[in-house]
């Protein structure tokens, strides 16, 4: 099975193991699709973790979510979600309010212009998603996904 991948990463020996294999195939997947991903972003002065903010705002609604919980809601783990936050505030696409029943709780909620970029950026995103995975079958990105969740799952490790 060995062949395009080794082929791709020039290299010359078998890979020790299919685990290596997958491990390293994933990988080289998931930068492709990161790297088209940060070129649509960029055109809109944003980063991954700041556009996954956005869509987690968005989805909140109105009342907006604490810190906290958009850490926890993230995609990808981001050690420091008030420094994006505080980026974000500067640009006015988020802006923030301290409860008044409990000092320490500060709550995020999206402005209308992070609401409209975060809108925007819909269908871009969507035409990039066609791009990359249209030439899959509904069945193919269905199997595809359950495998990826199954090799996730962390009760089986």
């Amino acid at each position: 099975m060995d062949g395009k991948l080794q082929s791709q990463l020039k290299q010359s020996r078998p890979f020790r193991s299919s685990e290596e294999q997958l491990f390293l195939n994933l990988l080289r997947t998931a930068r492709q699709f990161l790297d088209d991903f940060d070129r649509l972003l960029r055109g809109h002065e944003l980063t991954q973790p700041q556009y996954n903010i956005l869509r987690i705002l968005r989805g909140a609604g109105a009342a907006g979510l604490p810190s906290g919980e958009i850490g926890e809601r993230m995609v990808g783990r981001d050690p420091d979600v008030t420094r994006l936050l505080d980026r974000m505030e500067e640009r006015e696409l988020v802006s923030r309010r301290r409860s008044t029943t409990d000092r320490r709780v500060v709550t995020t909620q999206l402005t209308a212009s992070g609401l409209r970029l975060v809108n925007d950026l819909d269908a871009p995103i969507a035409a990039m998603h066609v791009q990359q995975f249209g030439h899959l079958s509904e069945d193919e990105m269905a199997d595809l996904n359950l495998l990826l969740e199954r090799a996730r799952d962390e009760d089986r490790r």
